[in-house]
């Protein structure tokens, strides 16, 4: 089983910064992609960023450019830092991470408990 344990958020005024990270543990042999996803209250969940095992990053249109998502494989940890925030960036932040517990095993989603961004002044 993993575990994923998210820090940082909080409050910022717009066009402010901040950043969240996400460390897994627990049983695992590899780890294959890493992401962020956000929920505003009454709104589905969206896929905010990627970032695969190489490092290669993606991004949603509405983040492109002010967040940057980035990954410590030795650390098992996943970051987002956010640059010019909205108000309309205030939500649940969740990680996301694909990961397997042993070379035989396949790879299982698992979700962080969601750390809370909010943009206001």
């Amino acid at each position: 089983q993993v575990q994923l344990v998210e820090s940082g958020g909080g409050l910022v005024q717009p066009g402010g910064s901040l950043s969240v990270s996400c460390a897994a543990s627990g049983s695992i042999f590899s780890i294959t992609s890493m992401a962020w996803y956000r929920q505003a209250p009454g709104k589905e969940r969206e896929l905010v960023a990627t970032i695969t095992s190489s490092g290669r990053p993606n991004y949603s249109t509405s983040v492109k450019g002010r967040f940057t998502i980035s990954r410590d494989n030795a650390k098992n940890t996943v970051y987002l830092q956010m640059n010019s925030l909205k108000p309309e960036d205030t939500a649940l932040y969740y990680c996301n991470v694909r990961a397997r517990a042993s070379r035989w095993e396949s790879f299982s989603t698992y979700w962080g408990q969601g750390t809370q961004v909010t943009v206001s002044s």
